[in-house]
């Protein structure tokens, strides 16, 4: 199979060619990458954001969905034909974080997308212990959601959320709604707040109850809804300074805010609610493999819209006019390239 790739060569340009294939080297997996999805991650790369960490000419992407094509020697755990996702982290295992648990937030973590190659190609070479298993009668379209579902199924149990609680979510677009459907999952009431239209109108469509923070008193309606008490939990997913400055007036005594969006700008935010209010602030940033088998077992399910989330589906040779179209802030949610038939 030829090799064909996304590259991307700094200066918001990307050139997609022909590359050369390898075999997988020892406990490395090649994988027949099907879908690859574009996030805000992959802006921020393509922005320039990430310069100091990617290697120009660079393939970037980590939302995926692949079939195995080859195995390198010592994996027995999977073999050629499996359908799997990655959960592209490759810790170091040796610093205090790794020590404690916590490789997903490894202090010298490399991220398989931004500091190695990532997966908009045809083929793509990864650590086979970056992988799980996908059920084989889930869509390979569908399944690459299953890396952003992971990311939210991560963010809500940062939030310690139960059953019958209260949650306003700072932001609409693909993270915003996984958390949204992920909470509903836990029995959490929703309310997500959001600017595009676009997005604020699929939203409710969902099923969700949404509102226009530019147009309409949010902090008003929360306490109308919850007896004047706030919202139990706040997610600031929006990576605004309007979201940055409103969280803390959602939330009720001793609630929590758990901030997922990577602000451009260091944000102001008011201290004095968490002392008046004894708030509590969680940061969240990437997942851990219970997360991901909870994504899998829950995109699997078939019970869920997910696929009205999937705004467009490009072909490889499409993927800078797919970032184009998703940084002009219109009309898209998320869009997937297609990297293999």
């Amino acid at each position: 199979m030829t090799l064909r790739a996304a590259y991307y060569e700094g200066q918001r340009t990307l050139r997609v060619g022909d590359g050369s294939s390898q075999r997988p080297g020892p406990g490395q997996v090649q994988l027949q990458v099907a879908y690859c999805g574009i996030c805000g991650t992959d802006l921020h790369l393509f922005h320039g954001h990430m310069d100091h960490r990617v290697h120009v000419p660079q393939v970037f992407g980590h939302e995926v969905s692949a079939t195995i094509h080859a195995v390198g020697d010592g994996v027995e755990s999977f073999k050629v034909g499996d359908h799997v996702t990655v959960r592209p982290l490759d810790p170091c295992g040796e610093c205090p974080a790794c020590r404690a648990g916590n490789s997903h937030v490894c202090q010298r973590l490399k991220f398989i997308g931004i500091d190695a190659p990532g997966a908009l190609q045809t083929l793509w070479t990864v650590p086979a212990h970056t992988l799980h298993r996908l059920p084989d009668q889930l869509a390979l379209e569908t399944a690459a959601l299953v890396e952003p579902m992971a990311v939210a199924c991560h963010d809500v149990r940062r939030a310690q959320l139960n059953r019958g609680e209260y949650a306003v979510i700072q932001g609409g677009g693909p993270i915003g709604i996984l958390i949204a459907i992920v909470a509903r999952q836990h029995g959490a009431k929703v309310l997500i707040t959001e600017v595009n239209s676009f997005r604020l109108n699929l939203v409710r469509e969902l099923g969700f109850e949404a509102m226009n923070p530019q147009t309409e008193d949010v902090v008003s309606y929360v306490n109308e809804q919850t007896g004047t008490a706030g919202a139990d939990v706040v997610f600031e997913v929006s990576g605004s300074a309007a979201g940055a400055a409103s969280m803390t007036k959602l939330a009720r005594v001793r609630g929590r805010i758990v901030v997922v969006a990577v602000f451009s700008e260091v944000p102001k935010v008011d201290l004095f609610q968490f002392f008046w209010r004894e708030l509590e602030l969680a940061g969240t940033r990437l997942y851990q493999p219970h997360d991901f088998e909870e994504a899998i077992e829950l995109v699997s399910s078939g019970k869920l819209p997910l696929n009205r989330l999937i705004s467009e589906v490009c072909p490889l040779e499409k993927t800078e006019s797919a970032l184009h179209q998703l940084e002009s802030g219109g009309a898209a949610m998320k869009i997937l390239v297609r990297c293999s038939e």
